[in-house]
């Protein structure tokens, strides 16, 4: 399953891909729409209301799925699709209501696009990086790394592999071998919360995480690993091959490839910068 956040009016939405269906998390839409301080309390409420008023449980028209959480674990979280959410949202007595209905629309419409165009997907990522101010070097880089992480889970599921836990520990192998911690331990030492961490590596960070990853598809295939223990141990030796090409570049160098830097405090300054920057270097 693929987890993503939105943003709607600051707000953010998390949402789930299922089956080629988005399902987005309740609470945080009755956040964004309610601003109330107490969500939980209100989405209870709320539904009581409803059972009471019209004999509907709104509990009904969502499914729980398991969605990480500001402390950074995985909860089973009330979730609903499009049309789910248009009718929980009938029954928020709220002015955001309107604006959201037309925002989820276009959410939903930009999916169908992206289903029969996936070019599009690719596009609206890439603006999203720059709008951020992310330098096309770094972009370029970024987009080849979720090639490169989509070929590795497309051959893990080919090759017997359960999706959420067994990816998470697998991706925990090879960013172990790779730079001696795991993907939790990383975000932790980057100072990082709910952020995708990838989205906060430097260049050589990219780079080698892409190496382990496109190692480890190689070694699946190589050896024709079937289930998870055998593609355990793909992921540890193609981990392992980018740890030792990041330890020799480290002798090499004098530094260090794995860093505390981040990109959470991208500037409006650093934003012009770079792309001066890049203006001079094409």
């Amino acid at each position: 399953m693929e987890t993503k956040l939105v943003v709607f009016q600051d707000k953010e939405i998390r949402r789930i891909l299922v089956d080629k269906v988005w399902f987005f998390a309740v609470i945080d839409v009755i956040t964004a729409l309610t601003g109330s301080d107490k969500p939980r309390d209100y989405w209870y409420r709320m539904k009581k209301r409803e059972l009471e008023s019209s004999g509907i449980q709104l509990s009904t028209i969502c499914r729980q799925l398991k969605l990480e959480s500001s402390d950074g674990k995985k909860y089973m979280t009330e979730m609903a699709n499009t049309e789910g959410l248009f009718r929980i949202i009938q029954s928020i007595p709220s002015p955001k209501a309107e604006p959201f209905k037309r925002w989820l629309a276009k959410v939903g419409y930009e999916r169908v696009q992206e289903i029969e165009d996936p070019e599009l997907a690719t596009a609206r990522t890439r603006e999203l990086y720059r709008a951020k101010g992310y330098s096309e070097a770094w972009i370029e880089k970024r987009m080849r790394g979720i090639a490169v992480r989509a070929e590795l889970t497309e051959e893990w599921k080919q090759r017997g592999v359960g999706e959420a836990p067994e990816y998470a520990i697998l991706t925990a192998e090879i960013s172990k071998a790779a730079f001696g911690m795991t993907p939790a331990e990383y975000k932790a030492f980057k100072g990082l919360e709910q952020e995708n961490l990838r989205d906060h590596m430097t260049d050589l960070e990219l780079i080698f995480s892409m190496l382990g990853e496109a190692a480890t598809t190689e070694i699946a295939r190589k050896q024709d690993a079937h289930g998870f223990p055998e593609n355990r141990i793909a992921a540890r030796k193609g981990g392992k091959i980018a740890g030792d090409a990041r330890e020799k570049l480290e002798i090499e160098t004098g530094d260090k490839v794995v860093t505390q830097e981040n990109y959470l405090e991208l500037s409006q300054k650093e934003v012009k910068k770079r792309l001066k920057e890049e203006k001079e270097t094409t």
